[in-house]
């Protein structure tokens, strides 16, 4: 209320200059001054003996004031004339225990800070030597690693080595029976693969035999009878 009345007298003079700067009359700037100085505006009728507590119960209210906040900020500027229960200001035991709980997170006390600050070194210092360990152990098997690479290397080489030279000579065979030089997706090139590895498994298979039937009919020599004494 207060306000308004200030910015209609505010308004008011501003339109009594404006109508005194328009007129076709030029009027001493020491005569402004003068009505400027002696303006002495009205005090605004401020209701200080019965504070403005707002009806929660009513619908035009605004939610924020029906709060406990601003049930809060009331008794603290009115005090008992807000006619707020101070009782009822206090946190309840649910968020006393927030509170508590923020508090403790937050703003630990010094043993608590000293104890995490202890175990987060300890921690840190467990996971360096458990990395050290790695480290060491990578580093002890690395000659076996490194020989390891070596050889599959050698025989990843040697295999292509002998694929390529089975295949040279799989083809010469075929330009030998055909009488020209056959495409390897040909379909006869293809039947001839199939079949001379048919025939390689059946002597593989004859050796293995033959093999086995050696070692049956090798005589088993009896062991030397030792001396007695």
């Amino acid at each position: 209320m207060a306000a308004s009345v200030l910015c209609r007298r505010t308004a008011a003079l501003c339109r009594t200059l404006t109508g005194m700067s328009s007129s076709k009359t030029v009027l001493p700037s020491s005569w402004l001054l003068l009505q400027t100085a002696s303006y002495n505006p009205k005090p605004l009728k401020l209701n200080l003996h019965e504070p403005y507590v707002p009806d929660k119960d009513s619908e035009k209210t605004p939610e924020w004031q029906k709060t406990a906040r601003y049930d809060r900020k009331l008794f603290g500027r009115y005090g008992s004339a807000s006619g707020i229960d101070p009782a009822s200001l206090w946190p309840s035991h649910e968020q006393l225990d927030k509170m508590i709980a923020e508090e403790n997170e937050w703003h630990p006390p010094l043993k608590v800070m000293l104890k995490n600050i202890k175990d987060r070194e300890k921690q840190e210092a467990e996971q360096r030597l458990a990395k050290e360990k790695l480290i060491a152990a990578n580093m002890a098997k690395m000659p076996k690693m490194v020989a390891d690479w070596r050889r599959e290397k050698s025989e990843t080489k040697q295999k292509l080595k002998e694929e390529k030279a089975r295949r040279a000579k799989l083809l010469s065979e075929a330009r030998e029976r055909f009488g020209y030089t056959v495409d390897p997706r040909n379909k006869k090139f293809v039947e001839m693969v199939a079949e001379i590895e048919k025939e390689e498994k059946k002597k593989k298979k004859l050796m293995k035999r033959r093999l086995k039937e050696n070692q049956v009919a090798a005589p088993v020599t009896p062991p030397a009878a030792s001396s007695s004494s």
